[in-house]
């Protein structure tokens, strides 16, 4: 099995990239500074975990704007994956289609470190494990949640965005 690449720890540089998101269009984390950003890592779209915690997002979405905070999700789905996904739940926002490589590793997930061994029904798989990083505007790591549990997580990411954006 492949190695695994470690999360990234607060201080930290974010790993740079360039995805395409939901209509196609490229997003680089570098084109972000300047700004906050909450990148935050799912398993899959249109599941009922991952549907709440986009909602959940789209929902404070004008929140997060007023601070100058941009939110993008990743997970490993195609772009027409995410069209769908985006369309059928209104979402508001730019989520980024980290498509596997020929390997069958999604790059930008391996190199938050989010790619990881997962066991279900004594299986094991590689997969996503839900994370949500909170880059400052100069690019580093300002807060990370580990192994989320959906239920309030948009609500302490925009409470932590926003002690940032106070800080700062």
């Amino acid at each position: 099995m492949l190695s695994v690449m470690p999360l990234i720890n607060v201080g930290k540089k974010a790993p740079t990239f360039t995805l395409p998101d939901q209509a196609g269009v490229k997003h680089r984390l570098s084109a972000q500074k300047g700004s906050p950003v909450v990148l935050y890592f799912y398993p899959k779209d249109d599941t009922s975990g991952c549907t709440k915690e986009a909602c959940a997002f789209r929902d404070l979405s004008n929140e997060f704007a007023t601070l100058g905070v941009v939110v993008l999700g990743v997970s490993p789905q195609d772009v027409r994956s995410k069209a769908k996904f985006a369309e059928k739940h209104s979402l508001n926002f730019p989520i980024l289609a980290d498509a596997p490589d020929d390997e069958g590793v999604p790059t930008v997930c391996s190199k938050y470190g989010v790619w990881v061994e997962k066991s279900m029904y004594g299986r094991k798989y590689m997969g996503v494990m839900r994370t949500t990083y909170l880059i400052d505007s100069v690019g580093k790591v300002a807060k990370r949640w580990d192994k989320v549990k959906v239920t309030g997580h948009a609500e302490d990411v925009l409470d932590a965005a926003k002690a940032l954006c106070s800080a700062s």
